[in-house]
């Protein structure tokens, strides 16, 4: 059975002008890591650890952008994406992954994602992407 958290004591009560994102990843220290990150110039809302806690956390969160990994066991989160624009959630997309093959990028693009970011470029391109997404432009982290 996956886990969820919803680490509520990163949640920051700041200018209404802030992104409100929700996190989405399989490993618990992927997600602390992603909140220092966004941390002070988002409102992490919540950080979810399964696909399905994911789209109920989208749902009674309703935050302006949802960051996802794509490799996720049981549910990908590509087909996170497509759960989350069935159900009717306007959140933009971001997809925070290792995957730097074209096609990656194409299928994120595909399900209606505004941002890509490889992992490995979370410090550099990660707020650039969600403020991109908020935004509803697209951003995506240079494979170079």
């Amino acid at each position: 059975m996956q886990s969820s958290t919803t680490l509520s004591e990163t949640t920051s009560s700041g200018p209404a002008t802030l992104p409100r994102v929700l996190l989405v990843d399989d490993s618990q220290v992927m997600l602390t890591w992603t909140v220092s990150v966004l941390m002070p110039d988002c409102s992490v809302v919540g950080a979810v650890t399964s696909g399905k806690a994911a789209i109920e956390a989208a749902r009674h969160l309703e935050p302006d952008v949802i960051v996802l990994d794509i490799s996720m066991p049981g549910m990908s989160g590509l087909e996170i994406a497509g759960h989350l624009r069935r159900a009717g959630s306007k959140a933009a997309l971001v997809f925070l992954t290792i995957h730097e093959e074209p096609e990656f990028i194409q299928a994120a693009m595909g399900v209606g994602a505004f941002g890509y970011v490889i992992k490995r470029k979370v410090t550099v391109d990660l707020i650039e992407a969600v403020r991109a997404a908020q935004a509803r432009r697209q951003f995506v982290s240079s494979t170079r």
